[in-house]
């Protein structure tokens, strides 16, 4: 496959500045606001390569890449039939992250995350594949992220909280290039970071970045170009639900782009969002038509995280309220915020199930139950193009194929952990 590296510019949202990338930057130093930065793309039209063995670069003119690595998945979308028939519903895109080759689904993680991960260490330049990355998760995105970087021999670091080690599975034992640090139990996601935040003070670290990411979130946005481009149109709708609305934001971004496109429409998706409660703090926010989130006790969100059936979805510290951010996402859109009780999710994850034919993620489950929400409120008529992001699915199917195999912690962190005891750690460690 010919590639030749995507050609881009970076404008900061809150000020409009236009600068290069000096090769991982996540913000704009001479902005003295909290602000997203975004990617010009020399290319305004969007190409789409063909042939399945480009995954998701063949989105490569809006991703802000370096090179290709190998095994890349992608998402695919399909207008849906049992699930559309169900809610009523004439024009049901399903954008389908996961395992189910019938489908062309081929992510053996089963979740979308592997888009932020493909295209994350594609961008890494030569110099930043001799430090370590570190990647802050709840699940998902580390095991995104460890079987990229494992198939692609790129150190990695993973800090993660111990009780969500379960979603540390694969289909084969894993580099050693890539290793694990955890927070105790009882911890959180907030946790984690605040531990992957010290590792990256030392020498030879350096953060993924998160959200400030623009590889990550164009990677995101791989799920709207899968859909805009196979509809051919942007869609009414936008659901999906959310942890730090990074995914989101990203769908926003592509859309824009596709209106600059000009082939593609020239209306805005409707980002109809959602949280699982009891861990609802942009909820919360959002129906307070604030653009900070509200004040929430430490304790009590780590309990409430521990109540929801999508842990994935439970962070304490999204990008909502900067300039860019989750906020402005809505505010632009005409977008929504809903909540969803495990007990609705757990329903609307059988009823996808039964109406569609594939087991999916519970955080795709409570987009589902949005959808079934706002179906029933008539926010959504049965004439709308709509497009659900399905962010993981598959998983039981794969893993009743698949032998497994778990990556161990090499160290675990008390909440309260010293940077002198992560420096200790630290140097026992060979990549």
């Amino acid at each position: 496959m010919n590639f030749i590296p995507t050609q881009y510019q970076l404008q900061t949202v809150a000020t409009g500045r236009v600068f290069n990338d000096e090769g991982w930057t996540l913000d704009d130093k001479q902005c003295d606001k909290p602000s997203l930065v975004r990617p010009l793309y020399e290319s305004k039209q969007l190409h789409v390569k063909e042939g399945e063995e480009w995954g998701l670069y063949r989105y490569a003119d809006w991703l802000p890449i370096k090179t290709l690595l190998q095994n890349p998945s992608e998402p695919i979308t399909y207008k849906s039939q049992g699930l559309a028939k169900h809610l009523g519903l004439n024009n049901l895109y399903i954008t389908f992250n996961g395992w189910w080759p019938e489908r062309g689904a081929h992510m053996t993680t089963c979740s979308f995350k592997e888009m932020e991960a493909y295209s994350v260490c594609a961008r890494l330049s030569d110099e930043l594949k001799d430090k370590v990355l570190v990647v802050a998760s709840a699940g998902n995105t580390a095991r995104a992220f460890a079987k990229v970087c494992s198939d692609n021999n790129i150190k990695l670091l993973l800090c993660v909280p111990q009780d969500n080690i379960k979603a540390l599975w694969f289909d084969q034992p894993l580099n050693p290039c890539v290793k694990l640090i955890t927070t105790a139990s009882g911890s959180d996601y907030f946790d984690a970071i605040n531990l992957s935040n010290v590792v990256c003070e030392f020498e030879g670290y350096f953060a993924e970045g998160g959200a400030k990411n623009i590889a990550r979130r164009d990677g995101m946005g791989t799920t709207m170009m899968s859909a805009t481009t196979f509809i051919g149109r942007t869609p009414d709708f936008y659901f999906q639900a959310v942890g730090s609305g990074t995914g989101a934001i990203a769908a926003w971004e592509a859309n824009l782009r596709f209106i600059g496109d000009g082939r593609f429409g020239s209306q805005k998706a409707r980002l109809i969002v959602s949280q699982n409660r009891p861990f609802v703090p942009m909820y919360d926010a959002w129906r307070a038509d604030s653009r900070a989130l509200l004040p929430y006790d430490a304790d009590q969100a780590r309990k409430d995280a521990a109540e929801i059936c999508a842990p994935v979805l439970s962070n304490r510290k999204p990008p909502y309220g900067l300039a860019g951010g989750l906020f402005d996402a809505l505010k632009d859109s005409n977008g929504d915020i809903l909540a969803v009780s495990n007990d609705e999710a757990n329903a609307a994850k059988a009823l996808l199930e039964e109406t569609e034919g594939i087991d999916i993620y519970h955080a795709a489950a409570v987009a589902t139950a949005s959808l079934q929400q706002a179906v029933t409120k008539n926010i959504v008529k049965s004439d709308d193009t709509v497009m659900l992001n399905i962010t993981g699915g598959g998983e039981r199917r794969f893993q009743a194929e698949h032998t497994l195999y778990y990556l161990q912690p090499s160290h675990i962190f008390n909440i309260d952990f010293t940077k002198e005891e992560v420096e200790t750690v630290l140097a026992t460690f060979q990549y």
